[in-house]
């Protein structure tokens, strides 16, 4: 028996009580095609002998508060053998279309079908099938032939995934009467040293590049290339630019190579929707008799960091100078394309010198043999005799070498801990300062062949920023994120860098990056990290990091009045949270229902009115909204490194009831403990005085009867002792200028549609003072759409 007649042939008592409801409140609410009529028409059916006395009682269930006539009709003649066939017909007879519809044979068919993806681990995925049928529908998922635990809802969710979850999937929808399969589909996942939050983009991109190669002939040759994206991707690989026949596969192997197999391999990425090329990898295929030569210089291109660390330093908001908008978007950005390079990432905005020094000497911490160390700042800064200094946010006006920190000073102690390669990235001005007339001399650098610095300007020039809504970028780091990914030695990336730079016309003649190298080995950024074997200082490295990126857990609060809440944390930066509320559970008698944070502490200066916003963006917040969950109420905290105690706030829930106007409100005290960078309490005095990272005032270093005992030796020029003497300075074609004429910008000159810019004429750029001038302004808006 088909499942169709199966259905008809059901006696009515049998039938799901949702359809037997359903049939029920149509006829009990209609009044021409109503239940009296299909009683009058069951009445006149000898099968079922109905009575005026039991229509009678039936009528009586209308004064029940939840009774119903028309299912105390249906109970009394499926009792007596009404089948879903019989009653179908006596509701034609009536002409109660609307009831039909509830007693035909159950069907169902997948509507929405679920789609093959690659993502990373450390991100919710979704798995969706949609099902129609009637009367209800039920799912159940398959990881191959076994039930996915709690896997029974349209929607299957991992959160996060883990790489454990890939393999095939299956959802069967059915009910009572009927069943079917969606299609199969392939959940890829891969690892991710990236700490991933929220969904996949779903676009197209390449995870793993394909590597350099150089092997002897007999060797395996293996080539990877890992893409991420929905649908899922596609692979076909080429050799010299003809592609490979049946190499599809997202791993190309040869078990035995030969001479034959030498070429530059990529590999073409598609799903249907995108097409990204694969990075060109070179394979050089040797023969074995060039021995030990060939073998020594193989092993020696080998190159590898035991760790590889990075501290990011923007400082925007100055007390006393020109605040500057890039650095914060510079810093977001190079913290995610370094963690895609294995680095552990410390970002920080908006330190005072203090903090500054601090956050250095962790750095240091976290530093040992065979690491790679990369410092990169991004704010105010000068640079007096090869001296470059990054100026805090709490500088005064002039500021000195006293108040700043020197780069050279940080190298010669990184130096000191026998790293394997150390990289400078300064995106800051280089103009001489002339209220600093203080000479310092730190101690010999070693020679250890393994320095880069990349200057996002030439001496004596500035470093500008470009400005597009509400954001903002230093053109250092518009080229260099382009780049930075590029598996080549990093000097050679810088270089392209700098091409890349020279053929910007907007700022042709005012900067252009600058390159200081002693680096002797082909190091590149891209080289792989070969941790020894747990080793003391290792642990102790990765216990200090872990410690300054500790999130607090997210917690569901539930107050008196049933109201639950979720309270959930995401970190902008290493100093920079963001704490989102959303009401997850409210009782159906309470509404007008906020929860918002209050009586924050008062070290993080948070302005009550720039908290607990509709959206990411309204606090300042804009380049991580699109990884927050929506429909919240967000407040961002930042300078958490002043955070001298325990993070405390009150959750405060205002509601009101149906039909009374009183506000009532209930309030929650909660203590998060220390997030992120707080718990390495940076704000607290120096900590390490031997190891400054550049003199400090009323140090050895700073008076002159002592400075043979110090790290640094100080000369003070007579040149420039005297504030009120004049400078003749010779410029071929220029005429001479006095002390009167030399005020100029500091570090950055914004570049943007909405703002006017300050330059100054010839004259007067051939002095040097880090101060903010505004004689004249140029307006570049047309300037920058042309040209960016």
């Amino acid at each position: 028996m088909s499942n169709s007649q199966q259905f008809h042939s059901l006696n009515i008592n049998l039938l799901q009580e949702a359809i037997l409801h359903k049939v029920s409140e149509i006829l009990d609410q209609a009044s021409d095609r109503g239940w009296r009529k299909l009683a009058g028409v069951i009445a006149n059916d000898r099968r079922y002998r109905l009575s005026s006395l039991e229509i009678h009682q039936c009528s009586l269930k209308a004064l029940d508060s939840e009774g119903s006539p028309t299912r105390s009709l249906l109970r009394l003649i499926g009792d007596r053998g009404c089948t879903t066939s019989e009653l179908s017909s006596f509701l034609q007879n009536i002409g109660q279309s609307e009831a039909m519809t509830f007693l035909k044979p159950p069907g169902i068919k997948v509507a929405v079908q679920p789609e093959s993806m690659a993502v990373l681990s450390g991100q919710m995925v979704k798995l969706s099938c949609v099902a129609h049928g009637h009367p209800v529908v039920n799912y159940q998922w398959f990881k191959m032939n076994k039930e996915v635990p709690y896997g029974n809802s349209s929607e299957l969710v991992f959160n996060p995934i883990q790489v454990q979850d890939s393999g095939h999937y299956i959802c069967r929808v059915n009910n009572e009467f009927s069943f079917d399969f969606s299609d199969w589909v392939q959940l890829d996942v891969y690892e991710s040293n990236l700490t991933c939050h929220g969904l996949p983009e779903n676009k197209l991109h390449i995870h793993i590049q394909p590597q350099d190669q150089r092997l002897l002939i007999g060797d395996r040759l293996g080539l990877e290339c890992i893409a991420i994206g929905k649908p899922l991707p596609c692979y076909q690989w080429y050799r010299n630019g003809m592609a490979l026949k049946d190499e599809t596969n997202r791993v190309f192997m040869v078990s035995s190579v030969s001479v034959d197999h030498q070429g530059v391999y990529h590999c073409k990425v598609t799903n249907g929707k995108e097409t990204e090329d694969s990075v060109k990898a070179e394979v050089l295929v040797v023969e074995e008799l060039l021995s030990d030569l060939t073998i020594t210089e193989q092993s020696t291109d080998e190159l590898f960091a035991t760790d590889k660390v990075a501290l990011l330093i923007g400082n925007m908001s100055y007390k006393y100078h020109t605040q500057l908008k890039a650095p914060m978007v510079d810093v977001y950005e190079l913290t995610n394309l370094l963690r895609q390079l294995d680095f552990k990432v410390v970002s920080l905005l908006d330190l005072t010198e203090l903090e500054m020094r601090n956050a250095v000497d962790e750095f240091l911490l976290l530093l040992d043999k065979g690491v790679y160390g990369l410092l990169y700042y991004a704010g105010h800064g000068y640079e007096n005799y090869g001296n470059s200094f990054m100026v805090p946010i709490d500088a005064p006006k002039p500021y000195r070498s006293s108040n700043c920190l020197c780069v050279q000073s940080i190298l010669k102690l990184m130096q000191e801990k026998e790293t394997g390669l150390n990289v400078f990235l300064l995106d800051m001005c280089r103009k001489r300062n002339q209220y600093d007339d203080t000479i310092l001399i730190p101690e010999s650098l070693k020679v250890t062949a393994n320095i880069v610095f990349g200057y996002a300007t030439c001496q004596g020039a500035e470093a500008f920023e470009i400005q597009h809504c509400n954001l903002a970028n230093g053109i250092f780091m518009k080229f260099l994120k382009k780049r930075l990914l590029e598996n080549k030695k990093i000097t050679v990336l810088l270089d392209q860098v700098a091409e890349d730079m020279g053929r910007c016309q907007l700022t042709k003649g005012m900067q252009a990056l600058e390159i200081r190298s002693s680096l002797s080995a082909k190091r590149a950024l891209t080289d792989p990290v070969q941790h020894s074997a747990c080793s003391p200082e290792s642990l102790a490295r990765n216990l200090q990091w872990a410690k300054a990126h500790e999130l607090p857990g997210s917690m569901c609060i539930e107050f008196d009045c049933g109201v639950k809440i979720t309270l959930g944390f995401a970190a902008e930066f290493s100093n920079v949270m963001i704490i989102y509320t959303r009401i997850t559970e409210k009782p159906s008698e309470i509404i007008n229902c906020k929860a918002s944070i209050t009586d924050l502490p008062l070290a993080l200066y948070v302005d009550p009115k720039e908290t607990n916003k509709c959206t990411p963006e309204e606090t300042g917040s804009f380049l991580v909204s699109k990884d927050l969950p929506k429909h919240c109420l967000y407040t961002r905290l930042s300078s958490l490194q002043t955070l001298k105690e325990n993070l405390t706030f009150t959750v405060c829930l205002t509601y009101m009831y149906q039909g009374i106007e009183d506000l009532l409100d209930e309030c929650k005290a909660i203590d998060v403990g220390k997030p992120l960078i707080s718990k390495l309490d940076i704000h607290s005095g120096i900590r390490n005085f031997c190891a400054q990272t550049c003199p400090i005032p009323h140090s050895p270093c700073h008076s002159p009867e002592y400075a043979v005992a110090g790290s640094h030796q100080v000369f003070t020029d007579s040149r420039y002792s005297s504030p009120s003497m004049h400078l003749n300075i010779y410029h071929p074609q220029r005429r001479h200028v006095t002390q009167h004429d030399m005020y100029q910008q500091s570090r950055y000159s914004s570049i943007s549609p909405d703002i006017k810019i300050g330059y100054l004429s010839e004259s007067m750029k051939t002095q040097n003072v880090p101060e903010e001038s505004t004689d004249e302004y140029i307006d570049f808006g047309a300037v920058l759409q042309e040209k960016l």
